[in-house]
């Protein structure tokens, strides 16, 4: 039967792809190229030698797929940061997210038109694809490093707000492009009504949703992830649909579950996180199939590289510089920030969306978008380590601790807490005794070096160690 052989292979090739995806992330540890960045070069390559597969594969598939990967994404990047840690970082999360986005398409498009020669159009179209950031392919380069501070929380948070802000700018453009009537008012309109819609209905969802996961009962804690995710994707079609920015909306409802207490929510976190990897590389993927290399000019390749440098070197230094000249953070976390706008999904998508809105020289954007991409994340991402390392950047080690206790209860503990000891603070050194815990707080677990650890009263904590601890009442548990 040729049909099932045929198809037995697609699924052969589809899932040894997929097994090289998950095994590179282990390049990583030993070679800082980020995996996104392997997968786009090898796409293309294989794109080449079998033109077969770039005539099967169009566009409008390609938008989709990162539609559908978007929503994944955001949502689980939501959740990473909680809507209590974004709230500390709310003002510079905000400039860098919004104002950097407009200035950053901007200032490119002024590079664009007078020092390549590019009419407006075109050069508009291209600051506003390449303007929102992807922090994933920073962490994903740091491997086991996790930021400290406010910096990882800056990153997070602006790629969460730029994201909804560069798709609403980039349908501003397509309209502008299209349309003899678009003007500059409309497209200002037309940003500030998806913004504030997606904002109420992300909110609005949240405080829908949340409650209706929290209180249904399923029969399987499987279906639980599910829920979620179908949630996420059900607010983004009725946000859409309300001429809102969904993706807006799916990040904010992702905020309100990361601090929210839910039935199963270690199940819910961890499919989102391995998922939403997962659908950055199939982005990566698909971006690399639809690209024909021989039909790239020298012309595209050197416009590509010179924009990449100038924004990389030039434009979001200058953006960071303005837009966090306020904000609570040394001269090298800014200067980690500026380095760290690398270009990811989304650029991708909004190259899709210029050439299905049928724009002119739309391949041509396409071609200069990958470009941009192309050398952000290979080149700047490769040197995020020794960046971070050269800037001082604080940072900790994240221990692999590949065996879970799991203890399952019934009703909803008042109040649960785990607390990571700082150096310096005054938990270190302390007995367990000793901790000014209420008197309805009890610790239950301990574990230093990814070792459990007996809670008696007289053991004594060392900075890293990490505490679990129950209370009665909720808040009892808060450390100071």
């Amino acid at each position: 039967m040729p049909e099932i052989t045929d198809y037995a292979t697609l699924v052969l090739v589809i899932a040894g792809g997929f097994t090289l995806a998950a095994l590179s992330t282990r390049i990583t540890d030993h070679i800082p190229i980020p995996a996104p960045a392997i997968f786009l070069i090898a796409a293309a390559a294989v794109s080449d030698l079998w033109p077969s597969l770039y005539d099967d594969i169009e566009i409008r598939t390609v938008e989709r797929i990162a539609v559908v990967a978007l929503i994944v994404i955001l949502l689980n990047g939501g959740m990473e940061i909680g809507w209590r840690r974004l709230r500390e970082s709310a003002g510079p999360v905000l400039s860098v997210g919004l104002i950097g986005t407009f200035a950053t398409a901007g200032l490119i498009a002024v590079f664009i038109h007078y020092a390549l020669g590019l009419d407006w159009t075109l050069a508009g179209l291209v600051g506003a694809a390449i303007a929102p950031t992807d922090p994933a392919v920073t962490f994903a380069v740091l491997g086991r490093r996790e930021l400290r501070g406010r910096t990882g929380t800056i990153l997070e948070g602006e790629a969460g707000i730029n994201d909804p802000a560069g798709i609403a700018l980039m349908l501003g453009m397509i309209e502008l492009a299209t349309h003899d009537d678009a003007t500059a008012w409309v497209i200002g309109r037309e940003f500030l009504v998806e913004m504030v819609v997606g904002a109420a209905f992300g909110l609005i969802g949240a405080r829908v949703l949340i409650p209706a996961i929290r209180t249904m009962r399923l029969p399987s804690e499987s279906l639980y992830p599910v829920l979620a995710l179908v949630a996420a994707a059900s607010l983004y079609g009725l946000t859409t649909l309300a001429h809102g920015s969904g993706f807006l909306a799916v990040f904010l409802l992702g905020m309100k579950i990361g601090d929210a207490r839910m039935p199963f929510k270690g199940e819910i976190e961890r499919f989102q996180t391995s998922l939403a990897s997962l659908a950055e590389l199939v982005v990566f993927v698909a971006l690399g199939l639809t690209i024909d290399l021989g039909s790239l000019s020298a012309r595209d390749w050197l416009q590509g590289l010179a924009i990449a440098a100038v924004l990389g070197l030039v434009v979001r230094p200058l953006v960071v510089a303005a837009t966090l000249a306020r904000a609570d953070l040394d001269r090298n976390e800014k200067a980690f920030i500026a380095w760290s706008g690398l270009k990811g999904a989304v650029p991708v998508l909004l190259a899709a969306f210029g050439l299905i809105g049928h724009v002119d020289d739309g391949q041509r954007l396409y071609g200069i978008v990958f470009v941009v991409v192309l050398v952000s994340v290979l080149g700047q991402g490769t040197l995020v380590p020794w960046v971070a390392t050269r800037l001082r950047i604080p940072m900790r080690e994240r221990e692999r601790l590949p065996w879970e206790l799991r203890l399952r209860v019934g009703d909803e503990p008042p109040d649960v807490h785990e607390h990571t000891v700082e150096a310096g603070t005054d938990w270190e050194g302390s007995r367990l005794d000793d901790l000014p815990l209420a008197d309805d707080a009890w610790v239950t677990l301990v574990l230093r070096g990814g070792t459990a650890l007996q809670p008696s009263g007289h053991l004594e904590l060392h900075a890293g160690d990490r505490l679990l601890i129950i209370a009665d009442k909720p808040a009892a548990t808060t450390p100071p």
